[in-house]
């Protein structure tokens, strides 16, 4: 088999064995089409099996230089993660890359909205516009529940509790979760399902989908970003949002409201609390009110 050969397989593996999501498998591709293009400019004829460390760390040596640690780190991670694959098929006994470490990455703190920030956004949605119901809905999804963009964007409604408030997630790796429905969350999406989305032309295969775009299929991605660009635009908010920042702010402020970490974890969909304990960082105002309510120099 040739380089395009293993790489394809390799998709199959994340896919498939690891339940990796789109998006990381094409991270992972990245990396991996990055080495064997440096093996075929340096004309280095080498199949994967033929690999040797002194190759490995050539390319990371190369590299180092025009990227940063987290990025060289990925890299490594990439490259750990498609040798161990040829080692769990049998086409090699060893991983020529086992004894190399990671660079230490400092953890980046995620930006957060605060509670009037957030007012702000979803006031500043006019519900009278073409997809104003929709895009309140879908912002106070984001923020309501802490959804990833991807688990947006794929929800289903028979997988919508009104009854019991609650919302079933297919997460990363295709693992299931549920999620508290917030009461505007509720209102918004029941709101747009039956006034707005019940009178879309909707395409064959989408009519599950909640968040319908106006060709009658599920919005993308981008459609989520360009929402959030547009009302960021609007209000000329000069912080960094994303769609994704919903979701962090989602997590600080029901740890700030006293939530504990397991509970955030669970709802988040983070397979490791680690992850989950980066929102401690965050909440700094919420650890001053606990020092002054409990160390006994803070008190008059």
């Amino acid at each position: 088999m040739n380089w395009d050969n293993y790489i394809e397989n390799f998709k199959y593996h994340l896919k498939i064995e690891r339940g990796l999501s789109e998006n990381s498998i094409k991270g992972y591709v990245y990396d991996i089409n990055k080495f064997y293009n440096f093996l075929k400019i340096n004309n280095i004829k080498s199949n994967p099996t033929d690999i040797n460390i002194d190759l490995i760390k050539e390319f990371l040596y190369i590299n180092s230089g025009k990227i940063k640690s987290r990025s060289q780190s990925r890299q490594i991670s990439s490259l750990k993660s498609f040798f161990s694959y040829l080692v769990f098929e049998n086409i090699i006994k060893m991983s020529p890359i086992d004894i190399i470490d990671s660079p230490k990455v400092g953890r980046k703190l995620p930006e957060t909205l605060t509670n009037n920030e957030v007012n702000l956004i979803l006031e500043s949605i006019k519900l009278k516009s073409k997809n104003g119901y929709r895009n309140r809905a879908i912002i106070e999804t984001l923020y309501g529940s802490g959804l990833r963009v991807s688990e947006l964007i794929n929800l289903k409604i028979s997988n919508i509790y009104f009854d019991e408030d609650l919302i079933m997630i297919l997460g990363k790796g295709n693992k299931q979760r549920f999620v508290p429905m917030s009461y505007y969350s509720k209102k918004y999406i029941k709101k747009y399902i039956y006034d707005f989305r019940s009178k879309k032309v909707i395409k064959k295969n989408f009519n599950d989908y909640l968040f319908i775009n106006k060709n009658g299929k599920n919005l993308s991605r981008v459609a989520i970003f360009n929402i959030v660009k547009d009302l960021m635009n609007f209000l000329n908010f000069k912080k960094n949002i994303s769609p994704h920042t919903f979701r962090h702010s989602f997590a600080t402020h029901i740890l700030e409201n006293g939530a504990d970490l397991r509970s955030i974890q669970q709802m988040m969909g983070h397979e490791n609390i680690t992850t989950t304990e980066i929102y401690t960082h965050v909440d700094t105002k919420h650890l001053s009110k606990v020092l002054e309510k409990y160390h006994p120099r803070s008190k008059n």
